[in-house]
């Protein structure tokens, strides 16, 4: 028997461990097993890895991307570059565990966008600067697509306010992208504050939440016009990226 599991807090609301329990059914695997790992405290997650001698793999989300890294024996390249491990592979092949590091929100993001993508899409605006975003601007620096951050309280000379946008910026960069929780159930009346009036069918929104799978945030793009995508099949994407990872393929 292998164990599997998603460590965060909280946790009432999470996608793989379904996704795993139904593809484990689907597929007949009867040796596997997914488990929820809530964690109060990062500091709990060293006794975790003791206590269940038959985990071999996790995803990790909010609040420990971060947070993570620090405890781990090494970190993948891409992973390490942006500052953000979702998934962890448990290799116990020798006397201690080792404890190896992933970030499976480029793949999953990146090749959840392509298919949408056409010629126009060549400047794009991320909603958000948390552990999130910093996969979307990986992503899309691999795709050659230039893109702005939209902060709150901007940090640095590449984020920008909320309150700058406008018609101009907005024609400009026609790929809008949401990495922050506004509008996830159950508080599913939030969305970013974006002047929504200028997207045209030229657009595209990707938000990165699955539930609800229309956020007003997609649902005020789509009433102009907009092409837009929720985050499920982002998520697909990256749960079967763990799944090649904790088991080498």
């Amino acid at each position: 028997m292998k164990l599997y599991g998603l460590i965060g807090y909280p946790l009432s609301h999470s996608f793989s461990q379904k996704y795993f329990k139904d593809k484990f059914k689907k597929e007949s695997l009867k040796e596997f097993k997914y488990e929820n790992f809530e964690l109060k405290s990062i500091g709990e997650f060293h006794n975790l890895i003791q206590q269940q001698p038959i985990l071999a793999g996790l995803n990790v989300t909010i609040p420990y991307k971060q947070q993570i890294m620090g405890m781990l024996d090494c970190i993948d390249k891409e992973a390490n570059e942006i500052g953000a491990v979702n998934c962890i592979k448990v290799d116990r092949s020798g006397k201690e565990p080792k404890l190896i590091g992933y970030n499976t929100d480029i793949y999953g993001f990146e090749n959840a966008l392509r298919p949408l993508l056409k010629h126009h899409h060549k400047k794009a605006l991320i909603l958000g600067t948390g552990g999130s975003s910093k996969a979307v601007a990986f992503a899309l620096k691999k795709l050659g697509i230039e893109f702005l951050l939209i902060s709150r309280s901007p940090s640095d000379c590449n984020q920008i306010r909320y309150t700058i946008l406008n018609e101009t910026i907005l024609k400009e960069h026609t790929l809008i992208v949401n990495t922050t929780p506004l509008g996830m159930f159950p508080n599913v009346e939030y969305f970013p504050p974006i002047p929504y009036e200028h997207i045209c069918e030229n657009h595209l929104l990707f938000d990165l939440i699955y539930n609800p799978d229309k956020t007003r945030f997609l649902r005020n793009g789509g009433k102009q016009g907009a092409t837009i995508i929720n985050g499920y099949e982002m998520l697909r994407l990256q749960a079967e990226r763990s799944w090649e990872i904790w088991n080498g393929k």
